[in-house]
């Protein structure tokens, strides 16, 4: 994919941003705010590349080819060729390449059916038991393809999505008679679109779940721009905020922090968790990314030399009769008993397999992947956005989206040990100034058709502006609900929602005031 990279460390307005009297202006510095990465991670690129843009740390350390290959990593689609570029796909898979959950680096766009190999389609499928349980006999991300003669975890041609109409306790309209639309997802997967038998491990003990205890719903992916910034806020800072919340009387989610200490850390880290909706990764060395460029495509590395498979799958394809019939013909290399059942079983459940990307790819990969860059926010000189920023802090959207954060010394963990901590083959981002717009926190909002649990953890708002420009879409919320910044507010209303009060005092505002909160949200 072609880009401009469009970076900079120190970034001053030429005469175009100066006074309009004045026939000669100078350069205006710019205020931190516009700074959305701080000066390490920003990049002033607004055009549709705005996304995919390397930091500038990149640059400065002499990472630019590193970051080009990882980043080509992340656009093409992997094959199931045994040599060669972009080899090991299978023998399950959710995508064949990560574009297309991630519209150039965006966030997924809403859906009315489920096709894995179509672009811009997220959504992760969210399969558990009556009780918010993951089906143990499901892959966390359930698979919907397979190579040959494998078979598909779950049939997606026959997932149904049904956009549902939803009326919130005030008819959809503001006082002024402005009116809004408000749509939630329903999914359902017939029984027989199971391939596996449906089963959920609980305490260790395994048992079967009937299929009308079955719930299904749907997660889209966000944009993976910035994390590393992210990823460089101080344990001790995260822990403040949440420390501080607990102390105000906020709802907490009770398995991860409770009586001003961590009930839930990352692994045996001892770090906090900090990326996804539900909170289930810590650092970013063993976060999404790093996890999917593994299990999205199962795809192995050194580090990860078996394939994303539950031991329920295997059993069930070992004895398909039509898998057994057909293996040795795919691969006659694994004829090593003679018995189809046990070579296929002994074939998706090894722990040896030999890794498919190189050490210097996934070095690639994560130095792409940490090296994203935020884009620089826009129009902050203009008065109606400065207006809908002081709206934004008075009506309380700041308590959860705060705006700033400062990093620490980012000397990060790698929970795999594939990096040493801090490592200098990646880029680091100490004590900058960032503007994510998110507590990192987890909050309910109650919506209707919620998410799995109903804990979500505050989605970071900066660069979402220019989700339209570079993807085509505006979609927001975990489901892709929300297709205005307006919708995605008002879903924070239900009575319930933690958000309660500032959607109320949202709704007492002008058209004029609503409308510069809206561009401000969308200039970050």
């Amino acid at each position: 994919m072609k880009k401009i990279y469009v970076i900079a460390a120190s970034i001053i307005v030429l005469a175009a941003c100066g006074r309009h009297d004045d026939p000669t202006p100078g350069p205006v510095e710019l205020s931190d705010e516009w700074y959305a990465g701080g000066k390490l991670g920003t990049a002033f690129n607004s055009s549709a590349s705005a996304y995919e843009q390397p930091t500038p740390v990149v640059e400065s350390e002499g990472m630019v080819q590193a970051f080009k290959n990882g980043e080509q990593l992340f656009e093409r689609d992997y094959n199931q060729n045994k040599e060669g570029a972009f080899r090991g796909l299978g023998p399950l898979m959710v995508r064949r390449g990560c574009l297309y959950c991630h519209p150039n680096y965006s966030h997924g766009r809403r859906q009315t059916e489920y096709r894995a190999d179509r672009m811009t389609n997220g959504y992760l499928l969210v399969i558990t038991d009556e009780t918010d349980t993951y089906l143990s006999s499901l892959t966390g991300m359930p698979q919907t393809l397979a190579v040959e003669p494998f078979k598909a975890p779950v049939d997606e041609t026959k997932i149904i999505i049904d956009w549902l109409q939803y009326q919130d306790e005030w008819g959809n309209s503001f006082p002024d008679g402005e009116t809004y639309t408000l749509i939630y997802p329903e999914v359902t997967i017939p029984e027989d679109a199971y391939y596996v038998p449906l089963e959920v491990t609980k305490n260790g003990v395994t048992s079967t779940v009937p299929h009308s205890n079955v719930r299904v719903r749907l997660e889209s992916t966000i944009g993976v721009y910035g994390v590393g910034l992210l990823d460089a806020i101080d344990d001790a800072d995260l822990k403040a905020q949440y420390a501080a919340e607990e102390k105000a009387g906020v709802p907490i989610n009770p398995a991860i922090f409770a009586n001003g200490e961590w009930v839930k850390t990352y692994g045996n880290t001892g770090r906090p968790l900090r990326y996804t909706y539900a909170l289930s990764r810590g650092p970013l060395q063993d976060a999404a990314g790093a996890n999917a460029i593994w299990n999205i495509t199962n795809v192995t590395r050194s580090d990860r030399r078996y394939n994303y498979m539950t031991a329920t799958y295997a059993r069930t394809a070992s004895r398909d009769k039509e898998v057994q019939d057909n293996f040795y013909k795919y691969f006659p290399e694994e004829n090593k008993t003679g018995d189809p059942a046990t070579d296929i079983y002994n074939y998706l459940m090894a722990k040896d397999i030999e890794p498919e990307m190189s050490d210097s790819e996934y070095t690639d990969f994560m130095i792409w992947h940490r090296g994203l860059a935020v884009p620089a926010a826009r129009d902050m000189d203009d008065e109606d956005v400065q207006r809908g920023k002081e709206i934004f802090t008075q009506i309380g959207c700041a308590y959860c989206h705060r705006p700033t954060w400062t990093t620490g010394e980012d000397n990060f963990t790698d929970p795999n040990g594939f990096f040493e901590d801090g490592d200098s083959r990646l880029p680091r981002y100490p004590h900058q100034k960032i503007w994510p717009y998110t507590d990192m926190v987890q909050h309910k909002l109650n919506m209707k058709n919620d998410i799995r649990t109903g804990w979500c953890r505050t989605t970071p708002l900066w660069g979402r502006g220019l989700s339209t420009l570079v993807a085509g879409g505006v979609d927001r919320l975990h489901d892709c609900r929300a297709n205005t910044v307006i919708e995605a507010i008002m879903w924070h209303g239900d009575p319930q929602s933690d958000a309660r009060k500032s959607v109320e005092e949202f709704r007492q505002l002008s058209k004029a005031d609503r409308d510069a909160v809206v561009k401000f949200i969308e200039s970050i």
